[in-house]
């Protein structure tokens, strides 16, 4: 039987959370049935993503596209279709605006469009006219959350969509206590400092100004508070004067992007997350598989992921003053932070795993091609 070929496509292999979930699923897919292949509308990055997908031989069409609108897309998505001829075409973010045209001239017998944040957020206002469009026509939306599928509900007037969770390769964050000890050591960190580390874009989205404001009311009680911020994006110049500001420069630190994510995660104490809106968070579970405990705002799925005083401490968005409370509840409590992190990691190991995410793919596939 001939392999059935699947195309993912998505804006670009950067470093988010919906990139990583596409790359996951590429290089897990059963190879014994499913061929597979991806669109980058835009160029290289130059990420650790893209240097994956080189060396395990997955093609990868980058399209170069421009800023904003580039109509030349649907030129060069008509090459990939000629060229690939998809089975299955799997869609993320705002990419369908540009795939409509092969949603109405069925140019593939099965359409999968996931859903990486609450449906309110996912795209502007021309991109819900044209999801809404492409979901009447048969793409199939996936949720990442049951917070995402209520979402899509209200947005869409979709009820009991598809729900495959996001998930991670737990094994790869799981290094233990003396892989932490080890960065602390070459960072030159004490081993009183407690060290707080938030993995996020540097965008409204994720409220880092909330984060750092609650970390400096918190700094004001607790001297050995470190906060490292891993990451980049629009507010970066902006929160590093913030920083300064506050006079919290030798207090925290803006790592940028980088490829040691599990290094530094073993290395923390607790993990910090301030967002305003959520879909269902990898760097939630990447830290929570790597056995920390969780301060995060309860917003989308983070409450699937995270269970109020038992893996972590969910506080509501915005809330500075509980922010920093939390803060402070953690600090000053090594046994509570060491009885989150144990229950935080036999949940990621259980429910997080990549492998469930995967499986929930190819069945979905499998029974979509078998309607068609």
């Amino acid at each position: 039987m001939r392999k059935a070929r699947v195309l993912h496509v998505l804006p670009n292999f950067g470093p988010g959370g919906a990139e990583r979930m596409t790359t996951h699923l590429l290089l897990r897919l059963n190879g014994e049935r499913f061929e597979v292949a991806a669109v980058s509308l835009f160029d290289r990055q130059g990420t650790e993503l893209e240097d994956m997908l080189d060396r395990a031989g997955v093609r990868v069409w980058y399209l170069g596209k421009r800023l904003g609108f580039d109509p030349r897309m649907y030129w060069r998505l008509g090459v990939v279709f000629r060229e690939f001829q998809p089975d299955v075409v799997h869609t993320h973010l705002y990419v369908l605006r540009y795939l409509l045209p092969f949603v109405l001239t069925r140019r593939a017998r099965a359409w999968v469009h996931t859903v990486h944040n609450v449906a309110e957020k996912e795209v502007d206002r021309m991109g819900k006219g044209v999801h809404r469009m492409a979901f009447r026509l048969g793409v199939v939306p996936v949720a990442i959350a049951e917070g995402v599928a209520r979402s899509l509900e209200r947005v869409y007037g979709l009820k009991n969509p598809p729900l495959i969770p996001n998930g991670i390769p737990v094994a790869d964050y799981a290094l233990g206590e003396e892989a932490g000890k080890a960065w602390r050591g070459r960072e030159g960190y004490e081993e009183g400092d407690v060290l707080l580390v938030s993995v996020a874009r540097m965008s409204p989205q994720k409220d880092p100004f909330s984060l750092i404001q609650a970390f400096s009311i918190a700094t004001s009680h607790n001297g050995r508070l470190r906060l490292l911020l891993v990451g980049d994006g629009p507010l970066r110049r902006e929160l590093e004067d913030r920083v300064k500001a506050l006079g919290l420069e030798d207090r925290v630190r803006f790592l940028g992007l980088r490829t040691d994510v599990p290094e530094i995660l073993a290395a923390a104490d607790a993990f910090i997350l301030s967002s305003r809106w959520e879909g269902n968070p990898l760097s939630v579970m990447e830290a929570m598989a790597a056995g920390k405990p969780v301060i995060a705002t309860a917003v989308g799925g983070v409450p699937e992921l995270v269970q109020d005083g038992k893996s972590g401490v969910l506080v509501p968005p915005g809330d500075v003053e509980a922010l920093a409370e939390a803060i402070l509840r953690l600090a000053g409590d090594v046994h509570l932070r060491r009885q989150l992190g144990q229950e935080a990691f036999k949940q990621a190991r259980e429910r997080f795993d990549v492998s469930v995410m995967v499986k929930g793919y190819e069945t979905l596939y499998e029974v979509l091609l078998e309607k068609r």
